[in-house]
């Protein structure tokens, strides 16, 4: 992506949300975010449908011997007579569906819906089937029509949008949203008068990705039920290298992670030297996630982009209802509730998930971990985030799991991170990564893999990122890139070498000396300081003096307070 494109994309994502979040005052942000979010895929598939309407109509003037679409003028008796044909045959669905564009029908367009949103309510809007008068109601009604409409015409969308008029937001504050994303074309932008190459769908996934973001940001600790900050997410699909297989999610929030793999594909094509589109058809998305409201959310989010995707029937438990039982998966990553108590049920009791121990009741780390395993390929690879405790606790049978997984050597990697990643916690965190296969072989993308039999690597990127405002710490390029190379170069055997501080590549008996502790600094030791020429002797002089003059001044500014006390009648 060009400067050009980045500077167009911030300034549609700043213009966008500060039209969405006027709303806040108005309602919590747990829920402005489904009202924008619907009107913003409204927009969005009504400019793609009206994008293929006018490629259509060139498509059924041009006359060449390639083009099955051409209707010749010389059929027709008159102009009138053969725009009116061209009219009808743009509302033709099958032109539609077999170029992926959602279909729409007439009162869920976008100019219907600003037209008619303006008119007073109970004015007249359209008569249905059976001749009846169709009445306006109200704005969040007639968004809510527009939502169904598309649904029912667009069977891959069913039971995925949500509807908007529960929220009970003023006619006054919708109309102005509309006003405000009328002013945003999704399938012709321009920057300062130069056409873009940028593709709606893509603009469509950036804007979906930022306002998930902004909205996580908003509502704090509720919103990191489904958002995973996108440095962490972009970090586990480049260590993990998903080229190629399935998929799978158990805690997908709203979908990050299967976003993250599709501009993952997208990004490394010239580098592999393959068609990105193509290469996309070799994966398949699987999910779950127990919140309706966030299922909806993946499954917008899927669809926008056009990924196929099966996210089971329904939201669900995955301990209590697993949608995909029989699913084994080549990559599964996942970033579930740390720490999370309310999970267990009796009926979980001899789960033949819990191959390596049954988890402790009062907290679930372990069997989101056993449930990825069992869901995982024997050539598989996967990826969790946890809290650090994970790493060492040893409470109710968690140091007997951890330990059986280390013995039966199928822990990868570990991957300690820094502190305020998150929005929702400031518990820290770490990355597992696990494998059942360390024999060696060729990955997704045609590398071969040494056989790492009885080693675990471990990373401390404790140190890495940067604070990108007074609360968030972020991850820049080259700091994914510096972890997911290192990654890569011990798996290759490409010149890898242990770095104080940073990296080592442990034995499993190293290991067990450390009774199964996985904390990645109890491996990778101190950081080399390099020596700066100053004698031992002549630095603790110097420090020593400082000290002495710091003293001194702490007790010059202690009199003097006193005395400014006291001279107001406050003695000390």
């Amino acid at each position: 992506m060009n400067t050009t494109e980045q500077q167009f994309l911030k300034e549609l994502d700043d213009k966008l949300w500060k039209a969405a979040d006027k709303l806040r005052a108005n309602l919590d942000a747990a829920n402005y975010k489904h009202v924008v979010l619907g009107l913003i895929f409204l927009k969005y598939v009504s400019d793609a449908f009206e994008e293929r309407q006018r490629e259509l109509r060139e498509l059924f003037q041009q006359d060449n011997d390639d083009n099955i679409y051409y209707l010749p003028r010389e059929d027709f008796n008159s102009d009138d007579e053969y725009e009116q044909s061209l009219d009808e045959e743009l509302e033709v669905l099958d032109y539609y569906r077999e170029a992926n564009v959602f279909w729409v029908p007439k009162e869920a367009r976008w100019n219907t819906l600003k037209s008619k949103a303006a008119l007073p309510t109970g004015s007249v809007l359209w008569r249905d089937a059976t001749g009846n008068d169709v009445k306006l109601r109200s704005v969040s009604w007639l968004i809510d029509n527009a939502l169904e409409a598309i649904e029912h015409s667009n069977p891959k969308l069913k039971g995925i949008l949500n509807s908007i008029s529960r929220f009970q937001v003023e006619d006054d504050k919708l109309i102005g949203l509309i006003n405000s994303f009328s002013n945003t074309s999704f399938s012709t932008p321009e920057y300062e008068g130069q056409k873009l190459s940028l593709q709606s769908k893509d603009i469509l996934g950036h804007v979906y990705e930022y306002f998930l973001g902004q909205f996580a940001l908003a509502e704090g600790k509720q919103g990191g039920q489904y958002y995973t900050p996108k440095s962490i997410v972009s970090l586990i699909v480049e260590m993990l290298e998903p080229y190629s297989g399935r998929v799978y999610d158990p805690a997908m929030g709203s979908g990050g992670f299967f976003v993250s793999n599709d501009k993952f594909i997208e990004e490394h094509a010239k580098e592999w030297h393959y068609d990105a589109a193509e290469q996309r058809k070799h994966i398949s998305v699987y999910g779950q996630e127990s919140n309706p409201t966030t299922w909806r959310l993946a499954a917008m989010n899927m669809a926008i982009r056009g990924l196929d995707f099966n996210f089971g029937k329904k939201n669900a438990d995955t301990f209590l209802n697993d949608q995909h039982p029989d699913l084994r998966a080549d990559f599964v990553m996942a970033n579930p509730p740390f720490n999370m108590k309310d999970w267990w049920s009796e009926s979980l009791a001899e789960d033949a998930r819990w191959k390596y121990g049954t988890p402790p009741k009062n907290n679930a780390n372990f069997a989101w971990l056993q449930h990825m395993l069992y869901h995982l390929r024997p050539a598989g690879s996967m990826a969790l985030l946890l809290s650090n405790g994970s790493m060492s606790s040893n409470n109710n049978n968690e140091g007997e799991i951890r330990k059986r997984l280390v013995e039966e050597d199928l822990v990868e990697c570990m991957v300690a991170l820094p502190g305020q990643l998150f929005t929702n916690t400031q518990i820290p965190a770490c990355i597992w990564f696990l494998t059942k296969d360390k024999t060696g072989g060729l990955s997704p993308n045609g590398v071969k893999k040494r056989a790492r039999k009885g080693e675990v690597l471990f990373i401390d990127a404790r140190q890495l990122g940067y604070m990108k405002d007074r609360v968030l710490r972020d991850f820049a390029a080259e700091d994914i890139a510096k972890v997911a190379d290192t990654f890569h170069a011990w798996q290759r055997d490409e010149s890898y070498e242990d770095v104080a501080g940073i990296c080592k590549s442990a034995k499993l008996t190293d290991i067990q000396k450390h009774d199964f502790v996985l904390t990645p600094g109890r491996y990778v030791g101190a950081a080399d300081v390099e020596d700066d020429g100053v004698p031992f002797a002549e630095k603790m002089a110097n420090l020593t003096e400082q000290l002495r003059e710091q003293f001194d001044e702490r007790e010059r500014l202690e009199a003097k307070i006193k005395r400014n006390l006291g001279g107001l009648g406050y003695e000390l």
